[in-house]
């Protein structure tokens, strides 16, 4: 299994680094031709304006889109997610169009009012996922064909699923718990073509 991850920008490194402890090959991604043998990418935390700049100088911002399109598995995490939404609600910026949510960007604030929480994950097992929040955004207005997977206490949506796609307001990449990995991970390789001389094309990924 391939996950590569988003290299131009943000906490890349740190995805990396868990994923490898998953014993997954995660090789960094800052071209169009690092896609082409993936079986899944992550889109991580950072600053979603500068992403999206370095995502279309590299020339990477529509073959990504149109290989999720095709069944590749995407998780998106902070700036990340913000990049997978349909749209943002309290800022003029393109995005990827992908998961039918609108997000609104650093919705608790500056980088002041980061703060941690202890998420009740669905889908998961009962332990709490302790979660940390660094000018993070929340989804809003998620249509039905979304999962809600995690809310905080008062009921802000920080986490969900819509078919190959994952995105989570917060940064697992910053704790020692391998479950949203793990998770992804899952989503992955059930995406994977039964025949593997289909891996090659993109739209080979079954979608569930």
């Amino acid at each position: 299994m391939r996950v590569g991850v988003l290299a131009l920008q943000g906490t890349f490194i740190e995805h990396i680094d868990l994923l490898q402890r998953l014993s997954v090959e995660a090789p960094p991604i800052r071209l169009p031709r690092e896609l082409d043998t993936l079986d899944g990418l992550i889109i991580p935390g950072g600053e979603s304006t500068t992403m999206l700049r370095l995502m279309k100088s590299f020339g990477l911002f529509e073959p990504i889109r149109r290989m999720a399109r095709d069944g590749l598995p995407i998780w998106g995490t902070c700036a990340g997610m913000i990049l997978l939404a349909r749209s943002v609600s309290n800022y003029e910026m393109e995005t990827l169009g992908l998961m039918d949510v609108k997000v609104r960007r650093n919705a608790f604030g500056s980088q002041i009012d980061s703060f941690e929480a202890d998420l009740e994950i669905c889908s998961a097992d009962e332990e709490p996922f302790h979660a940390v929040f660094i000018r993070a955004p929340v989804i809003e207005e998620p249509t039905e064909g979304v999962e809600i997977l995690a809310r905080l206490p008062d009921g802000t949506i920080v986490a969900a699923r819509q078919r190959l796609l994952l995105a989570c307001a917060f940064h697992p990449e910053f704790t020692h718990d391998l479950r949203f990995h793990s998770y992804f991970l899952d989503i992955v390789n059930h995406s994977l073509p039964q025949n593997p001389e289909d891996k090659a094309l993109r739209g080979g990924h079954l979608v569930s």
